[in-house]
């Protein structure tokens, strides 16, 4: 387990982190595109409910 956990530590040495303007960007685009799903999503919803209440 302890090797594990050794090899875990390496490994994550060798990760590439974004650096914070990069960061900033991606959580920018990440927080648009679930905004937009979720808005897309609603309108959907919200259309596929006016038609069933029409029956």
């Amino acid at each position: 387990m302890f090797k594990f956990f050794k090899d875990v530590s390496r490994e994550m040495k060798k990760v590439s982190w974004p650096k914070g303007k990069e960061l900033t960007n991606y959580t920018i685009i990440v927080i648009s595109t679930v905004a937009f799903v979720a808005l897309f999503f609603f309108i959907v919803d919200l259309g596929i409910s006016q038609v069933l209440n029409l029956f």
